[in-house]
């Protein structure tokens, strides 16, 4: 059985962070924003690769495939071909690669990028944990 708590959990942070973080007063000390902006971030990161894991998992016990890669690309391609992605594959790619990019960057413009697509990316990964699990999203 496939545990998807670990994602699920990883998802509500997440999204609770990024609803913390867009609705901060603007009056608050830049560090403040800052650290809620390497909050929010660091949750993403989390949350991606908790993602990705299951999804492997996922594609290996309920699909049956075989012998997968240990990537997300290749993985969200084989999601892609199984019609598990709610939306394009070349979206995922860009979810991937704010993932990379956070990586080596929490400020300037690829962090800005990465924070840009937080609410399509909580919106497709509700929708792909629902779609693997078979239960309601429940933050």
């Amino acid at each position: 059985m496939i545990d998807y708590d670990k994602f699920r959990k990883a998802l509500a942070h997440l999204q609770s962070q990024v609803g913390h973080f867009t609705t901060l007063d603007p009056d608050l000390p830049g560090f403040l924003k800052e650290a809620m902006r390497e909050s929010v971030i660091q949750r993403f990161e989390t949350c991606w690769d908790c993602l990705w894991k299951v999804l492997k998992r996922h594609l290996e016990e309920a699909i049956g495939l075989a012998e997968l890669p240990n990537g997300p690309k290749p993985l969200l391609r084989l999601a892609n071909e199984n019609h598990l992605l709610p939306s394009s594959i070349e979206k995922w790619m860009e979810y991937n690669e704010a993932r990379v990019d956070t990586s080596h960057e929490t400020s300037g413009v690829k962090a800005d990028n990465a924070l840009a697509q937080m609410e399509d990316f909580i919106a497709d990964a509700i929708e792909l944990y629902q779609t693997m699990s078979g239960k309601p999203f429940d933050a």
